[in-house]
């Protein structure tokens, strides 16, 4: 019944209070008694399936429900005039319920809801709004209830999702549910308390003042002269962006490559520092002020995702160039060229000329179909002259 599909019929349960725009206007009373069309038979189906029809009168009028038929005269050109139903009238919300077999879903609907309003009353309004979902959560709701008052009780808490501690509720539960609370946590807590920059179940965390697990950085000093640690020449290193920013280096260049073998044989490059670059994940490196008073490169796949990259990369760093995402380097490297699985078909606002009227080849297939030259199979002398020639001094 499209009034069920709707959630008509568990908005009706709850009678006329709680009322909201969402609701009918009239009244429980007054939606009934309710005509359901049936999609029944048609005149040919008498002939065609005449046992079939007489099965499907007789589960209709056997039904104990509490319904009413309406009959209609169906005439045939074999059979002649057949009375069919064609609709039944339900004269209350109840018999509806136990016509549909849904009693007990509107039963728990209805306790939901009364919980709801003796212990969170802000949010029976969303309920409302949203009965099928209340019941798909039904097991997990007094665990959700009691997430958001605790976030009500304790406000931007600065913890580890990991450290809440609540009965029942465990960090898998919060992740799984962060959909759903993020709508209900932005009715109960106040603007002050939800950092409405962070958006998606990704910024979750943020956006509600817990702890996330630190950006991680790894990089490794080109210089030889430079020494981080006594003794060891161009480690790999691994430190959390906020030690990273606190970084002392006399350095002149930063290099960010995509490619894990690539970032692991970058030559000795004086003054130069290598970084293993994370795709989209740039936020960090805006902090990181001794960053911006270094060149920068940026060398990543030739193809639209590269330079999508890049862009989103000058987000953060505008001063950014790229290596080795040219025209020159593509072309002489057609024999490897690959397809790009699901090309980036936005408009990127942040490029060179250069960069764009490739990004726009590229992209619009002008070289071939979905072109890519992945940052691995650029020859490594064809990359070390073109890396060194980029090198201060």
């Amino acid at each position: 019944m499209r009034r069920w599909d709707r959630g008509d019929l568990l908005r009706d349960c709850l009678g006329d209070t709680l009322a909201d725009d969402v609701s009918d206007e009239s009244s429980v009373t007054e939606r009934f008694p309710l005509r359901v069309p049936l999609k029944g038979p048609r005149a040919s189906n008498i002939t065609e399936n005449f046992q079939g029809v007489r099965n499907w009168v007789t589960r209709l009028t056997g039904t104990t429900a509490p319904i009413r038929i309406e009959w209609a005269e169906v005439r045939n050109r074999v059979q002649g005039s057949q009375r069919l139903p064609v609709a039944v009238w339900i004269d209350s919300l109840e018999q509806a319920l136990r016509w549909l077999g849904k009693e007990r879903e509107a039963a728990r609907f209805k306790e939901l809801v009364h919980l709801t309003q003796h212990q969170i009353p802000a949010l029976t309004a969303w309920m409302r709004r949203h009965p099928l979902r209340v019941l798909d959560l039904a097991q997990d709701w007094v665990r959700l209830l009691s997430v958001v008052q605790w976030l009500h009780e304790h406000p931007r808490p600065a913890i580890y999702l990991r450290q809440v501690d609540i009965a029942g509720v465990h960090t898998k539960f919060l992740e799984a549910h962060r959909s759903v609370l993020i709508e209900l946590l932005d009715i109960v807590l106040s603007p002050a308390q939800i950092d409405i920059a962070q958006t998606g179940v990704g910024r979750f965390a943020s956006r509600y003042g817990f702890r996330e697990k630190p950006v991680r950085i790894r990089f490794r000093v080109l210089d030889p002269g430079m020494e981080m640690f006594p003794g060891i020449k161009s480690p790999d290193v691994t430190l959390d962006a906020g030690s990273f920013a606190r970084l002392r280096l006399d350095l002149q260049r930063v290099i960010i490559t995509e490619n894990e073998v690539n970032f692991l044989a970058l030559p000795a490059m004086p003054a130069t520092l290598a970084m293993f670059g994370s795709g989209y994940g740039w936020e960090s490196l805006a902090e990181v002020e001794w960053l911006h008073e270094c060149v920068m490169d940026y060398w990543g796949d030739v193809d639209t995702h590269g330079f999508a990259i890049l862009d989103r990369l000058r987000a953060f760093c505008p001063h950014v160039r790229s290596v080795l995402m040219d025209r020159d380097t593509l072309m002489a490297h057609k024999p490897y060229w690959v397809q790009e699985p699901r090309p980036f078909l936005a408009d990127l606002h942040r490029l060179t000329r250069d960069e764009l009227a490739l990004f726009d080849d590229l992209r619009d297939n002008r070289l071939g179909q979905s072109v890519r030259l992945e940052q691995e199979l650029v020859g490594y002398e064809w990359a070390q002259i073109r890396l060194m020639g980029r090198s201060p001094g």
